[in-house]
């Protein structure tokens, strides 16, 4: 955050995600006990802020599907799969904004359509506004981060196994972490 804080009309303009500086992630519930987490490591994102009239504001995001990334090669290799988000038909995740509302000081809901595997949904997530700052670089930053839950099933991902013990191996819910530093541009 910066020193001098900045007022919400001299963040209006565009800006492109920084994904060296930000996270899209997410976990889920494995074999009922504990929680495997993840992210993507490739992906690109715009965003129109107004600062004077949020709800004019547009966010669009795609995904490298292929580049989800566990920490186990064996388990990334099979979420690429069919089972899961099919990367080699699907290549490509993505969110697009319909609309963005200011729900207190420094919450936005973004709600828009994201699309996994083909199947589209309208989704809202509220982000929580971090700041703004001067990069050393003279750069204009604005961060956002917050979360929401999903079902895979609804995007036509309904692999799992049944344990031993009763309950599945993998859980329907699936946390989406967003952690964003987007750059004003020039």
């Amino acid at each position: 955050m910066t020193d001098n804080p900045v007022s919400l009309s001299d963040l209006t303009g565009s800006y492109t995600i920084d994904p060296v500086h930000s996270r899209i992630g997410f976990s889920a519930r494995h074999a009922m006990v504990t929680k495997v987490r993840g992210a993507f490591n490739e992906f690109e994102g715009k965003a129109t802020l107004d600062g004077d009239d949020p709800a004019k504001s547009t966010v669009s995001v795609s995904i490298t599907a292929a580049s989800i990334d566990t920490r186990n090669d064996q388990r990334d290799g099979h979420l690429r799969t069919n089972d899961f988000l099919d990367a080699p038909n699907f290549p490509n995740i993505t969110f697009r904004s319909t609309a963005v509302e200011q729900v207190d000081d420094d919450t936005y809901r973004l709600t828009g359509d994201l699309t996994i595997k083909g199947v589209t949904h309208p989704l809202s997530i509220d982000l929580e506004y971090n700041g703004a700052a001067r990069d050393p670089y003279g750069n204009l930053r604005v961060g956002f981060e917050g979360s929401v839950v999903i079902k895979r099933k609804d995007y036509g991902m309904t692999w799992n196994a049944t344990l031993e013990t009763g309950g599945v191996l993998v859980s329907d819910k699936v946390t989406l972490e967003i952690e964003v530093s987007a750059v004003k541009d020039a």
